[in-house]
């Protein structure tokens, strides 16, 4: 990896143009109208009020059935800024919810999902990529495919949690 200041003449290039910033602040625009969208016709789940907008590695909201928050967990909707996807996450409020439910799920059947390999250095348990390379041109079809695809790994995971292990 090439030393920081190496790395600013490009990033100062690639800023000048003024497309960089014209993509991200057009990101930020999109995910927080998806988690106004989602806040409004869920109202009975627990939706953060802030964006959290990361250091262009990921942005994400939560987006919580009372069924999940009340374990401690949370469902995160993560926009990944290195493969450029939308992603779907099941988290914890801590370490140690998370680690509880990690062991939980370890050696069950949890497919098509993703079972990170360990609880450290993860903000996650279970991942989901929803949308590779999202189409930005028609936004009402990327936000019905990113809330039909939260909705069903949601109801998924409820499963997963239930089922005898």
């Amino acid at each position: 990896m090439e030393p920081f200041h190496q790395t600013i003449p490009e990033f100062q290039q690639l800023l000048q143009n003024g497309q960089v910033q014209k993509a991200y602040q057009g990101i930020m625009s999109y995910i927080q109208g998806l988690k106004n969208h989602l806040k409004h016709s869920y109202p009975g789940y627990s939706v953060s009020s802030n964006l959290y907008p990361g250091l262009m590695d990921m942005t994400y909201f939560s987006f919580t059935p009372p069924e999940l928050k009340s374990k401690g967990l949370k469902i995160a909707i993560v926009f990944v800024y290195q493969t450029f996807c939308f992603e779907v996450w099941l988290s914890a409020m801590n370490k140690k919810i998370q680690q509880g439910y990690w062991d939980r799920v370890k050696d069950r059947p949890y497919r098509p999902y993703r079972l990170v390999p360990t609880v450290q250095g993860y903000d996650s348990i279970l991942e989901h990529t929803l949308v590779h390379q999202p189409d930005f041109i028609d936004l009402d079809a990327l936000t019905q495919q990113i809330e039909r695809g939260t909705l069903k790994f949601i109801e998924d995971v409820i499963g997963i949690l239930s089922s005898p292990g």
